[in-house]
């Protein structure tokens, strides 16, 4: 089972702020963001393209850089690590599904336990995304739903803390996303894993612990959810 750790946060952000520069032109992508991310949560991100969520995703996962404000990933601040160190901190830590993905099953994911401290085996990893018998097809063989899952597979082999979704279903139809989320929620369960899944659709919000709504580089509503959606009882 999920345990919630609400005590130590595994993130905490205090004041982000990112603005893009293009010649004399400034895009305010965040605007004085407050953020406190539970270990073991889900949380999902709600909003518009452009509101911001992709953006703070790509500053907690330690790909971009905020223009202000700090970020602590338990007690480390990262807005202190260099690049060396924030490279560390992907590697062991992180996990990433982005909406795209060209990947095989087996090999992809024995790609990232080569390179993780404590990996799982590929098989057992493609297991818990309930493609344990499709270890040794290449992508002509898999469904779009099944690569999408390799993907999460791929990301949670090296039993990150932090499993980070931008958009996971977004190429996917409704009956297939349904299934990839499944295997989200479920890598949560069994790993205690935190999750962030960013979605533009509401039901899909109602997966999280709370939904957190983006709008103009802010967050302009906390809604906790009662409970956990089960993906496979949504529609939309």
């Amino acid at each position: 089972m999920t345990v919630v750790d609400q005590e130590t946060p595994c993130f905490r952000a205090t004041g982000l702020t990112k603005v893009y520069r293009t010649g004399e032109v400034e895009v305010h992508a965040l605007r004085g963001i407050d953020l406190t991310v539970a270990q073991g949560e889900i949380v999902t991100f709600l909003g518009p393209s452009g509101s911001g969520k992709s953006t703070l995703l790509n500053i907690l996962g330690g790909i971009d850089r905020p223009s202000a404000g700090q970020v602590y990933f338990r007690d480390q601040e990262l807005t202190r690590f260099d690049d060396r160190a924030m490279t560390a901190f992907r590697r062991h830590h992180v996990g990433f599904v982005f909406q795209f993905y060209n990947l095989t099953a087996n090999e992809n994911v024995g790609l990232v336990t080569d390179i993780a401290r404590d990996p799982m085996a590929a098989e057992d990893a493609l297991q818990i995304v309930g493609l344990g018998e499709r270890v040794d097809h290449f992508p002509a063989q898999l469904s779009g739903g099944e690569q999408q899952r390799v993907a999460i597979a791929r990301a949670i082999a090296k039993r990150p803390d932090i499993l980070l979704c931008d958009e996971p279903t977004g190429a996917l139809d409704s009956k297939t996303g349904i299934v990839v989320l499944e295997a989200i929620a479920k890598a949560n369960q069994e790993l205690n894993t935190t999750v962030a899944v960013i979605t533009h659709n509401a039901p899909i919000a109602k997966m999280g612990d709370r939904t957190l709504h983006f709008a103009d580089g802010q967050i302009v509503n906390e809604e906790r959810n009662a409970e956990r959606v089960d993906p496979m009882t949504m529609s939309w």
